[in-house]
C-alpha cells in the first residue's frame, strides 16, 4: 500500500467515524404543556427540519396514569426521544407503559430509540404496514434525510421500529385507559393511526391535521384524509392533539379538514371543466386565503395541487 492510499484510507476511517459519533443533546427548555388532566404535549417548532432545530419539528406526546406513562410520537431522533424522556422525569417518577407511533414518518418515530433503550422491554404499536416499510429501507431513508436536513445533528440515531402491529377498530389496554386505534386505509399516508382515548376524550390526529402548519402529502389521499378527520370528529372527543402545531379543541380538525376540502373540490371542479393544473392554482389560490399565512402552506401548494388534480382524475374514470 503506497502512503498515498493509506492515508486516503485513514481520512475515510476517520470520517466515518465522526458521523458515527452522537450529536449533542437538543437545545432549548420545551416544557410539556398538560391540554387535559394527566396529558401533555410538548409542542414542536412548526418549520421544516434544520441545523437550528436540530431536526425537532413534531409534537411528542404523554399520558400520566396511576400506573405509568404511555407515549404518543417520541419524535425524529434520539436526541428529541431523549429530551421527551426528561421532560417526563421532571412530571413523573413511574415507568413508560407503552409507545405508539402514528405513522410511517421518522419525524414521528426515530425517537424510540432512546426509550427502548432505558425501557427495554416496552411495547411499541404502530399501523401493520409500518413495520415491513421500515425493514424495506424507510427508516433508513429517514435517519438519511434527517442527517442532510439537519447537517448531522441527529447523528447517533438508530432505527427501532414500532414492534406491536394494529389495524382499525383494535382498542389497546394501558394503564387503566383505553386507546381506539382509527385507520381508514389512506389519510395523509396508509399507514396512519389515529387514537381516541375514551376516558379522557382526546384525540391524537397525527399528521391527519396540521395547525398552523401545512402537512405534505405524498402517497396519501385527500377524499381519505378528510374521511379520517369526520370520522374524528364523529367520536365527540373534545381534545385534539394534531401532529404539528397546537393544539385544541374541534376546531383543530375542523380547520385542516376544511383547506383540504376546499382544495380538493376545487381541484375536483378544475378536472370537470377540463383545465389543467396551473389553470386551477389562480381560481384556487383566494379560496384558501385563510390558510395562506399557516406554515408549509407556501412549500406545499403546488405538490397539494398536483396531487389533488392526479387523484381527482383518476376518480373521473
Amino acid at each position: 500500500m503506497t502512503k498515498k492510499s493509506w492515508l486516503i484510507g485513514l481520512l475515510l476511517v476517520a470520517g466515518a467515524a465522526y458521523a458515527l459519533h452522537k450529536a449533542t443533546p437538543l437545545r432549548g427548555e420545551w416544557i410539556p404543556e398538560q391540554i387535559s388532566p394527566g396529558v401533555y404535549v410538548i409542542h414542536g417548532p412548526t418549520e421544516l427540519p434544520s441545523p437550528s432545530n436540530q431536526g425537532f419539528m413534531n409534537n411528542p406526546a404523554f399520558v400520566v396514569t396511576d400506573e405509568g406513562v404511555v407515549v404518543i410520537d417520541p419524535g425524529s431522533s434520539v436526541q428529541v426521544g431523549e429530551m421527551v424522556l426528561e421532560r417526563i422525569e421532571k412530571v413523573t417518577d413511574k415507568p413508560i407503559l407503552a409507545v405508539f407511533n402514528s405513522h410511517i414518518h421518522g419525524d414521528h418515530w426515530l425517537g424510540n430509540q432512546a426509550i427502548r433503550e432505558k425501557y427495554p422491554q416496552v411495547p411499541i404499536y404502530g399501523h401493520e404496514r409500518v413495520e415491513p416499510k421500515v425493514i424495506a429501507g424507510a427508516g433508513v431513508e429517514w435517519i438519511e434525510l434527517m442527517l442532510n436536513l439537519t447537517e448531522q445533528a441527529t447523528a447517533g440515531t438508530e432505527v427501532v421500529s414500532a414492534d406491536h402491529p394494529v389495524k382499525d377498530s383494535d382498542v389497546i389496554k394501558v394503564g387503566g385507559l383505553t386507546y381506539l386505534v382509527m385507520n381508514n386505509d389512506k389519510a395523509h399516508t396508509d399507514t396512519d393511526i389515529m387514537l381516541y382515548v375514551k376516558e379522557l376524550n382526546v384525540m391524537f390526529l397525527g399528521d391527519n391535521a396540521g395547525y398552523g402548519r401545512i402537512l405534505r402529502l405524498e402517497g396519501g389521499s385527500f377524499p381519505g384524509n378528510i374521511v379520517a378527520l369526520e370520522n374524528a370528529m364523529a367520536t365527540g372527543a373534545t381534545v385534539f392533539v394534531p401532529g404539528h402545531g397546537r393544539s385544541g379543541g374541534v376546531e383543530v380538525p375542523t380547520a385542516y379538514r376544511d383547506y383540504l376540502r376546499t382544495l380538493y373540490s376545487t381541484v375536483q371542479q378544475g378536472v370537470d371543466d377540463g383545465l389543467a393544473d396551473f389553470e386551477i392554482r389562480p381560481l384556487l389560490v383566494p379560496k384558501l386565503e385563510p390558510w395562506s399565512q399557516w406554515a408549509g402552506f407556501d412549500i406545499e401548494l403546488g405538490k397539494h395541487i398536483s396531487g389533488a388534480y392526479l387523484e381527482a382524475e383518476a376518480a373521473a374514470f
